[in-house]
């Protein structure tokens, strides 16, 4: 008889991954169908021998033996499957069943029909070169043993060798190939395992590098708007100190400076918690927006005046609103260096030029310079230039002592889209 067909069964069978891949896998889930498989083959068993042209003594002998093969398996061998290949109670538990099946088999040759049950727990418990002696004793040992204690005529021990021949040769050929798929299921289930951990320290370092994207991006903000502000407050500060005994009217004037930069600065602090444009673009072009920052900054007193002019050339039109943030930015912290470091007196040019292809912004002042090679630990720079690559543009700053400073920034615009067409020649 062939007793292997039902191994192809255990090819589901993976061991769990390591590192929680999977709670459970299909085989633990999927477990009392072969509860099931053994039951009814062990049932049936139980009625080929009852139905055997044997004599009653020798079927109830191996009746009562045969029926042992059940509580062993519920109190031990079921344990062992669910716990998996090459352990020391596999290996206890193939043996006691194989001791169980093999005398009644010897006695009643329908009582072979069990090796359809127990050949796949071979293969499903034991390594493959222990799997084929334990099938080769399921397959031959009953038939040999048949044909001693029965010595039945040449032709029968002839096709029953046969078919113990040919149901080992096919067992050999399907366990093989059983166990390579098991063995590449559990490959497969490691790779899986190894591919979600991997997510996971990908999706950890997105988010880590989110979050140091986002604080670079606070810190600029906040440099380009907040710090800046409060540069401003300070040197009113010092303005007012200095006039309060020989000016006070150019103390009040100055003290009004100081509320309304105070109150830029809250403006700039609330776009920044809600995330929206800077108060100088909301609801104004930049072009105007350049042009309130021109202001702001002159006249005034010596510690902050800056003479600021603005020129806009090309066709002026509404961006994508990062392009003209990076734009204000750009002029908000050149101006800012210019009024701190380019001495009193100096002037500045913001220029803003449009074409189809490009923005490009350049701040000229006339202070007095600095030099470039030298070492800064300002952040007001390298975040310039960082703006403007974000943007795909480019950020160079050309200063030489006693010559002014210029501050170009070049960022590219998408090409314009071409209008939809209302209709075609008739």
């Amino acid at each position: 008889m062939s007793a292997d067909l039902p191994v192809e069964e255990p090819a589901r069978r993976v061991s769990p991954p390591a590192g929680g891949a999977r709670e459970t896998d299909a085989w633990d889930r999927g477990f009392r169908p072969w509860d099931l498989y053994f039951g009814v083959v062990w049932a049936v068993t139980l009625i080929f021998t009852i139905a055997a042209p044997n004599s009653a003594p020798v079927r109830a002998t191996a009746f009562t033996l045969f029926l042992l093969l059940a509580p062993w398996y519920v109190w031990f061998g079921r344990a062992e499957l669910m716990r998996g290949p090459d352990s020391r109670g596999a290996l206890v538990y193939i043996y006691v069943a194989i001791g169980l099946f093999v005398p009644p088999a010897v006695l009643v040759g329908e009582m072979r029909s069990a090796a359809f049950a127990l050949v796949p727990q071979c293969f499903m418990l034991l390594s493959m070169s222990r799997a084929m002696w334990a099938v080769g004793v399921l397959n031959a040992v009953p038939v040999i043993g048949w044909a001693l204690w029965w010595r039945p005529d040449g032709e029968a021990i002839f096709f029953n060798a046969l078919f113990a021949v040919v149901s080992l040769a096919f067992s050999a050929v399907l366990g093989s190939w059983i166990i390579r798929i098991i063995e590449q299921s559990a490959e497969r289930a490691e790779l899986i395992a190894e591919l979600e951990a991997s997510r996971e320290e990908v999706s950890r370092l997105s988010a880590e590098r989110g979050a140091l994207a986002e604080r670079e991006r606070m810190s600029r903000e906040i440099h380009d708007t907040l710090a800046q502000g409060f540069t401003s407050l300070l040197m009113l500060v010092q303005a007012v100190d200095s006039e309060l005994e020989r000016d006070l009217p150019g103390a009040r004037r100055h003290l009004d400076l100081m509320a309304d930069t105070a109150r830029r600065n809250l403006a700039e602090a609330r776009a920044l918690v809600a995330g929206g444009a800077p108060a100088d673009l909301n609801g104004n072009s930049l072009p105007d927006a350049l042009r309130r920052l021109a202001a702001r900054h002159g006249p005034g007193p010596a510690e902050v005046s800056v003479e600021v002019s603005v020129e806009v050339t090309g066709q002026a039109r509404a961006l994508a609103p990062a392009l003209e943030v990076v734009a204000l930015r750009t002029c908000q912290e050149a101006l800012s260096n210019t009024a701190r470091h380019a001495g009193a007196g100096a002037r500045a040019a913001i220029s803003l030029a449009y074409s189809d292809a490009a923005l490009c912004v350049r701040i000229r002042d006339t202070g007095c310079g600095f030099d470039v090679s030298a070492p800064s630990g300002g952040y007001g720079l390298s975040g310039l230039r960082a703006r403007a690559a974000e943007m795909g543009g480019s950020a160079e700053v050309r200063s030489v002592p006693g010559d002014g400073t210029l501050v170009a920034v070049h960022l590219p615009l998408p090409p314009p889209s071409s209008p939809s067409p209302t209709g075609s020649p008739a």
